[in-house]
């Protein structure tokens, strides 16, 4: 299995989500089983039923995160010297050629890809589009309503 890159961040929250995960919902769940148990026939106990439904979700979800962080390769974003190229965990100041509107976005792991915080995956064909390009360069994407002309306006590597 291919070591996935993950920024340290982005290794922080998923440990956060699976600690809380096993030490609030785990039992929570378990609680909830076993009360809906005392209600006597399982065959039609909705709250048993929803509950084993949601011990299903939440133990896989344990184990997808378990996996995950234990074959992350976690880069510290600090230490890349990429310059004003764009490598996995830039920051990307982008222009769009057309509308003149800007918009910032941050290159991560799968995992932790979440276009609402603005944090696009590597794997992302937008992503791809990006490395390995330089602050000043221009370049066409070819996005589900049209071809875009994008600016890259500024690289930066926060943590």
């Amino acid at each position: 299995m291919n070591r996935a890159p993950m920024t340290q961040k982005g290794a922080e929250r998923l440990r956060a989500e699976l600690e809380r995960l096993k030490s609030v919902d785990r039992p929570r769940i378990i609680h909830a089983i076993a009360e809906a148990r005392a209600h006597g026939d399982l065959k039609e106990n909705a709250e048993y039923h929803a509950a084993r439904e949601m011990q299903g979700f939440t133990e896989g979800r344990i184990k997808e995160l378990e996996a995950a962080l234990s074959y992350a390769d976690v880069i510290d974003i600090s230490k890349l010297n990429a310059g004003s190229k764009v490598v996995f965990g830039a920051t990307v100041l982008l222009a769009d050629e057309d509308s003149g509107e800007e918009v910032t976005y941050q290159i991560v792991g799968d995992l932790e890809a979440d276009i609402k915080q603005k944090l696009i995956s590597v794997s992302s064909p937008f992503a791809r589009a990006l490395i390995g390009k330089s602050e000043g360069d221009s370049f066409e994407f070819q996005a589900p309503n049209g071809t875009r002309n994008y600016e890259i306006v500024e690289v930066r590597y926060v943590v």
